[in-house]
């Protein structure tokens, strides 16, 4: 297995609307800003990821720019930032997470700015990330894991051309008691 230290990963993807790169301590404001507006919603669906559960301020914004900077140099975590390219703007982050490099395979996932969703910027990252994992990394297995009630998360992989392999029943509590499932969706290299 090649060191994952030594893996080039792209330093910007392009797609037709869409700038992905790696965050940087500068993108701070432009990530409080989005998170500011998309909090409740990610609340809603992503609770159980900790940095969704801090405080959003200017300063938890920042720490989290440092640390998805370093995780990428490190490639511990592989995530973007995602822009309008005529704008600018900052309308979602996608990444790859979780991957296990000896085989390889990895899990995307992605968050859409409030009043950015439903205009297709999901499918956007997902399906170029997905891509260069399977293209150019070789990976053997990309996931996407999503809550079984979370349908729109259930229609982007469905249109990003994942398969649904399984529901995984009380995987976990969400924060009213609840238990929750989780869908299983994966796409395999196309000689697979």
């Amino acid at each position: 297995m090649t060191d994952p230290l030594l893996v080039a990963v792209p330093r910007a993807i392009e797609t037709p609307r869409l700038l992905l790169r790696p965050f940087c301590a500068d993108d701070a404001g432009a990530l409080h800003e989005a998170l500011l507006e998309s909090i409740d919603a990610l609340r809603a669906s992503l609770w159980f990821i900790p940095w969704v559960a801090e405080a959003t301020t200017r300063q938890s914004a920042e720490i989290r720019c440092r640390r998805a900077e370093a995780n990428f140099l490190l490639r511990t975590d592989l995530p973007y930032l995602a822009f309008d390219k005529v704008t600018g703007r900052l309308v979602a982050s996608a990444g790859l997470h979780r991957t296990d490099w000896s085989v390889p395979r990895t899990e995307v996932g992605y968050w859409v700015r409030t009043s950015d969703t439903g205009k297709g910027y999901a499918k956007e990252c997902v399906s170029a990330l997905t891509n260069w994992a399977l293209e150019q990394l070789k990976a053997q297995r990309v996931e996407l894991v999503t809550g079984t009630d979370n349908l729109g998360s259930r229609a982007v992989a469905e249109r990003c051309g994942f398969v649904l392999e399984g529901v995984l029943h009380n995987v976990m509590r969400q924060p009213d008691g609840r238990l929750s499932h989780s869908c299983v969706y994966a796409r395999l290299p196309a000689a697979a």
